[in-house]
């Protein structure tokens, strides 16, 4: 294929017709965004909102929720024109645009959680230092890094990935994708490949090797303690560590996704398993904190019990004859 340096436009290939079926799958999709609006949302205006939740563990939390805002809008939006649409012509501008809000929020989510195994190392290991070592600085220097170093890096990454001459256009995706990108490449890309894979071993292994090694700790420093301790820890540990999992597990489908020759997989299947990263963390994370964590649990509990009480008292302020309307 001819060498295409000034291509304007990328195709989205991965998009199955579906026939009138689609018009469904829109609108689960459009709920299912609505929910991930609403739920991190709400965690967000909660945690403002109360000031017995403006600790470090809670901003995080309140943090990780923002990214699923980010993330979700850099995919739903574009994704739901492309269900009703017959064409899945993504412009180059809003592809590489895509690509950068899509990894810096896979980027992002493990940057936060990697702080926040940190706050959970020290509140069990040292809880006597807890308020010294995470105090306003520590936490701001933290955020600080968790935010600039995925921004920095992705900047440099993807705009080597613009100035790629490219011999076509079409991405096996239902969104840009950067490796997808570099496959439809003209020219040799092992430096590009060697210094990507540098790269995604500085920003995703050694903070998952950061994030096992302080959970090993917690465990080492809560064995010898009463069931009691362990319980609490548990309870105050457990929604970090599902976090954890869910995007190990989500990032690594993906990853592997794309590795895979995908003419030889299910094409639905290729399309969960590439989906799976940007919808299940954004949708379980808030759902997983709002019910596990007490302090978070309690304070939903009272906005939902003023909510109904306030619906009731407008109801008793009614006439029968409204009522029974």
């Amino acid at each position: 294929m001819r060498n295409n340096t000034d291509l304007f436009y990328f195709n989205l290939t991965m998009f199955m017709n579906i026939g009138h079926f689609r018009y469904l799958a829109f609108v689960f999709c459009l709920l299912l965004y609505s929910f991930i609006v609403t739920a991190n949302l709400a965690m967000i205006l909660i945690i403002i909102r109360e000031r017995t939740l403006h600790e470090p563990m809670y901003v995080f939390i309140a943090f990780l929720s923002a990214n699923s805002l980010y993330g979700s809008a850099g995919f739903f939006p574009r994704f739901l024109m492309d269900l009703l649409s017959d064409t899945h012509l993504i412009s180059r501008p809003a592809c590489f645009t895509q690509i950068f809000i899509i990894y810096t929020y896979t980027s992002y989510e493990l940057t936060i959680l990697c702080i926040m195994a940190y706050d959970r190392y020290v509140a069990v290991c040292h809880p006597l230092h807890y308020h010294r070592k995470m105090n306003s600085k520590t936490v701001y220097t933290l955020s600080f890094f968790a935010w600039v170093c995925p921004t920095c890096y992705l900047t440099v990454s993807i705009n080597t990935i613009v100035r790629l001459p490219l011999c076509g256009n079409n991405i096996q995706k239902v969104y840009c994708a950067s490796w997808n990108v570099v496959k439809l490449s003209c020219v040799t890309t092992a430096v590009n490949s060697i210094v990507a894979m540098l790269g995604a071993i500085a920003i995703a292994f050694l903070p998952f090797g950061f994030i096992l090694f302080t959970y090993f700790r917690i465990v080492v420093a809560c064995w010898k303690k009463s069931s009691e301790v362990r319980g609490k820890v548990l309870q105050s540990c457990l929604p970090h560590v599902i976090s954890f999992m869910i995007y190990s597990i989500t990032s690594f489908s993906d990853t592997a996704l794309s590795r895979q020759n995908l003419k030889e997989i299910n094409p639905f299947l290729a399309v969960v398993l590439s989906l799976e990263f940007v919808i299940i963390p954004p949708v379980l994370n808030p759902l997983v904190y709002g019910l596990k964590l007490p302090e978070i649990r309690k304070h939903i509990l009272k906005i939902l019990c003023l909510k109904l009480q306030t619906k009731k008292n407008f109801c008793r302020t009614l006439p029968d004859s409204t009522l029974i309307m």
